[in-house]
This record gives C-alpha cells, structure tokens and sequence, in this order.
C-alpha cells in the first residue's frame, strides 16, 4: 500500500477477526516503530508484544477505555524511558506503527497510556523499570469489518500561511 493511502485510510479498530498475527509480522510492526524520529537520536523506547489471552484480558481491565484490548489477537505495548522528549519520541513510534499496520492490512488502535491512572499498574504487571514510562497499548488484529477513515476536517480549515 502507498504510503498516502495508508495515511488517509488508517483508521481506530476495535473489533479483530479470530485470526492470530504471525510474529514475523508483529516484528515488522515493531521495526517500522523502532525506525521514528527521536530528540537526539536516543531512541528510548521499548516494547512488549502480547499475545497471551490472560494478559490482554488483564491490561484490559486495567483501562477506560480499552476494553477491547482482550479481543485482539495481539497487543504491542510501547514504553519510553524518561527522557526529555520521552511522549513525543513515543507518540513518533506509535504513529509509525499504526500506520505500518495498516499498510500490511492490519486494524489497529491507540490506547492511551501516559498520564493515565493505570499507566503504573500496566507498568508492574509487565515487568518494567521504574524508569520507563507507559505511552499506548496498541491492540493489533485483521480487522473485522472494513469501516472507512473517520471525515476529517478540510485542509482550507487548518492550514495557514505566514501567521495564524
């Protein structure tokens, strides 16, 4: 899929068909994350892919509003150590994974983790050091049903030359 294409059809998925991922694809996912842009080329980031259904069922009952983390066949989990620019080095690899997953037909979503209340108790749960921080839960699936791209605002509406 054309890069373009993948950005202007990437779209929150919820619901995963009962198919598992391979793991030479959850890799690809994780490699296209590992390959943003971070401040200074720290790259501090790490993730944790879960495929254990009693895991997921776990973290999902941890959140808000991820409730459908334990139906996806996978979740890939992105933290970052605490660095200066730790949230935008985050937000850079999991922008990168979302749409790497659409462009290998894959649904995928953003789940928010940092700042969150149970950011801490995802942290425990899987083992990680008190110097990183929880950026997103990412469950990861073939889609079920092919629902489009949400509308998004008209270029004229957000773009300005020069000044606001």
């Amino acid at each position: 899929m054309d890069l373009f294409d993948a950005i202007n059809t990437r779209t929150c998925v919820r619901k995963y068909q009962d198919r598992s991922v391979p793991k030479d694809v959850l890799e690809k996912l994780v490699d296209a994350g590992r390959r943003a842009p971070s401040a200074h080329n720290k790259q501090p980031w790490e993730f944790v892919i879960i495929t254990n259904d009693e895991t997921k069922s776990n973290i999902a009952a941890l959140t808000d509003y991820g409730q459908f983390i334990q139906n996806a066949p996978a979740c890939i989990v992105v933290f970052c150590e605490d660095t200066k620019y730790y949230l935008e080095d985050g937000c850079a690899t999991v922008e990168n994974i979302l749409l790497a997953a659409t462009g290998l037909g894959l649904g995928a979503c953003w789940v928010a983790g940092d700042k969150k209340g149970y950011a801490q108790n995802v942290n425990i749960m899987l083992k990680v050091p008190d110097r990183y921080k929880l950026i997103a839960l990412i469950p990861v699936g073939y889609r079920l049903d092919r629902q489009g791209a949400k509308n998004k605002r008209p270029l004229e509406q957000v773009i300005h030359w020069e000044k606001f």
